[in-house]
C-alpha cells in the first residue's frame, strides 16, 4: 500500500497530510510525485477526481521556499472554482511549510485581490483571463516562477483559453518545471507539450470500471457543521441494521464516535492507531450485532472481513472515485440491496459530480430531514418495537403489573409512557453551544470542530436557552 511516509519530503509534508488523511497515495500521486520532486516535466493522464492536486501540489511545496518574496509556483485551471478548491488544498499541504496559495479568477472584485497579492503569496492558482489581467497591469510578474502547472487542460482548450495559456508559458521563465494534467490526449495538448515542456515524462493511468450495482446512493448538500446532526437524524430515520460511517481523519473518528455514543447509539471506531487486540474487539462485536455503527478511516477499512452492511455514511466525501466505489462497496453484496449516503459541502459539489461520471451513475439529491421529521420516525420505530413484542407473547411475568397500573393510569396515556421511553429523543447534555449558534461535543472543545445543532434549544436548562438566544 503506497504511503505518503515512503516519499522524500519533508516532516512539514508528512504532517500535512497526516492531518488531511491522506493514509496511501492514489494512483497518479504514486506515479507523479517522485517524478516532479526529481525535477522532470510531466504530462499526465488521469481523470478528475483522482487526486490531481496533490499529486503536482506537493512536489511544487517541497520545493518552494518560504522567504522568498515572488511568485514561486503556477496552477492555470479552467473555472473560478476549480481554482478555489485547489487553491484550498495547497494551503492546507503548505500549512506546516508555511507556503501560502492565492486563488485569482474573474467574477471577484480584482482590487480585492490586488489588496491579496500584497501578503506576497507564494502559488498563485488562477483562470487563464484573469491572470492576464494582472499581468498587463503588471501586478503579477513572472520572472522568479520555478513551476507552471495546466490542470484540466483539454477543458481549458476547450474553453478557448489556448491563446492565452501560449502567452504565458512564452512570458514565464525558460528555466522552469512544468507540469500538465488532463483527461484526454487531443492533438493540440501533445502540440503544447512539445513547444513549452522539456522532455516531458508521460504518466498514464488506466481507467478502471467502476460499478456499484445492488446500492442506491444519495448526497445531502449540507454545511460542515450540520454535518453531525444530519447523519443522526438519518441514523434515527432509517435504523440501520449495520453501518459503517466513513471520515477523513484518525481525529475526525474519534470525535464522532464519541458524539454517537453520547447521542445514544451503538458505535464503535477503527482507525490505523487502534492495535491489533482493540481492532479484533471493535470487528467481533461489529460482527456478531453488539454494534450497530462502525465508524472508520478508508485505510482502516481496507481487507476487513465484515461481509455486507446495509448502509454507508460518507461523513467526509472520499478523494477520489476509487475511493468511493471502494467505501460503498461494502454494502448491496450478495445480491442484497444497500443504501449509501455522501455528505457534502457546496464547494465539493464539482468533486461530487466528477465521481458520478467515473462510476456512469447519477448520485441522487436529497434533502436533509427535519428534527420533527427525525422524532417521528424515531417514534414509528419504538411503536414497531412494541407491536413486535407483543406478537412474541413472552409477557407472562408481566401481566399482573400492567392490569395494576391499568386500574390507576389511562391505557392511552400508559401505553404513551411506553412508546416514550422506548423513544431515544435527541439529548442535548453533552454539547455546548458556540457563538455562531452551532453545538460541538464537550470533547470536541480542542479541536475546534463543531457541528449544527437542530434549534431545539427548550431542551436546555433555563441558563442554556438564555445563552442559546443570545447568539440567535
Amino acid at each position: 500500500m503506497p504511503s505518503f511516509n515512503n516519499l522524500e519530503v519533508s516532516k512539514a509534508v508528512i504532517k500535512a497530510t497526516e492531518k488531511m488523511g491522506f493514509e496511501e497515495m492514489t494512483p497518479i500521486q504514486e506515479l507523479a510525485i517522485p517524478v516532479a520532486i526529481s525535477g522532470r516535466d510531466i504530462i499526465g493522464q488521469a481523470q478528475t477526481g483522482t487526486g490531481k492536486t496533490a499529486a503536482f501540489g506537493i512536489p511544487m511545496i517541497e520545493k518552494s521556499v518560504p522567504a522568498k518574496t515572488g511568485i514561486q509556483g503556477l496552477v492555470l485551471t479552467p473555472t473560478r472554482e476549480l481554482a478555489v478548491q485547489v487553491a484550498e488544498e495547497i494551503n492546507s499541504l503548505g500549512e506546516f511549510k508555511r507556503i501560502r496559495a492565492l486563488p485569482i479568477y474573474g467574477g471577484q472584485s480584482i482590487d480585492r485581490q490586488i489588496k491579496s497579492l500584497k501578503s506576497k503569496p507564494h502559488i498563485i492558482v488562477a483562470t487563464p483571463g484573469r491572470l492576464m489581467d494582472h499581468m498587463r497591469r503588471r501586478l503579477i510578474r513572472l520572472e522568479d516562477l520555478q513551476f507552471v502547472v495546466l490542470d484540466e487542460a483539454d477543458e481549458m482548450l476547450n474553453m478557448g483559453f489556448r491563446d492565452d495559456i501560449e502567452t504565458i508559458l512564452s512570458e514565464a521563465p525558460h528555466e522552469r518545471q512544468t507540469m500538465l494534467f488532463s483527461a484526454t490526449m487531443p492533438n493540440p495538448i501533445m502540440e503544447l507539450g512539445k513547444r513549452y515542456m522539456r522532455d516531458p515524462e508521460m504518466l498514464k493511468i488506466k481507467t478502471k470500471e467502476l460499478t456499484v450495482p445492488n446500492t442506491k446512493q444519495y448526497y445531502y448538500l449540507v454545511q460542515e457543521k450540520e454535518k453531525f446532526d444530519a447523519i443522526c437524524r438519518l441514523l434515527d430515520l432509517q435504523a440501520p441494521e449495520s453501518a459503517i460511517v466513513f471520515a477523513r481523519t484518525k481525529r475526525r473518528v474519534d470525535e464522532i464516535h464519541e458524539a454517537m455514543l453520547r447521542r445514544g447509539f451503538l458505535a464503535e471506531a477503527i482507525h490505523g492507531d487502534l492495535n491489533q487486540s482493540k481492532r479484533d474487539t471493535v470487528m467481533r462485536k461489529f460482527k456478531k450485532g453488539l454494534t450497530e455503527i462502525l465508524v472508520a478511516t478508508d485505510v482502516a477499512a481496507r481487507g476487513l472481513d465484515i461481509g455486507s452492511v446495509t448502509h454507508i455514511y460518507n461523513f467526509d466525501i472520499p478523494q477520489d472515485a476509487e475511493s468511493y466505489v471502494h467505501r460503498i462497496g461494502r454494502t448491496g453484496r450478495i445480491g442484497k440491496p444497500g443504501i449509501a449516503i455522501t455528505f457534502a459541502v457546496k464547494r465539493e459539489l464539482d468533486h461530487l459530480y466528477s465521481i458520478e461520471k467515473a462510476i456512469k451513475k447519477k448520485i441522487e439529491h436529497r434533502p436533509v430531514p427535519t428534527a420533527n421529521e427525525a422524532l417521528e420516525g424515531l417514534q414509528k420505530l419504538s411503536a414497531e418495537k412494541l407491536t413486535r413484542t407483543v406478537e412474541d407473547n413472552d409477557l407472562d411475568l408481566y401481566k399482573e403489573l400492567a392490569r395494576e397500573l391499568l386500574r390507576d393510569t389511562d391505557e392511552a396515556l400508559l401505553i404513551a409512557a411506553a412508546l416514550k421511553l422506548l423513544t431515544r429523543e435527541p439529548d442535548f447534555s453533552h454539547v455546548e453551544i458556540t457563538a455562531d449558534g452551532a453545538w460541538m461535543p464537550k470533547s470536541a472543545r480542542s479541536t475546534g470542530r463543531s457541528y449544527r445543532s437542530d434549534n431545539r434549544a427548550k431542551s436546555y436548562s433555563r441558563k442554556g436557552r438564555r445563552k442559546y438566544k443570545k447568539h440567535q
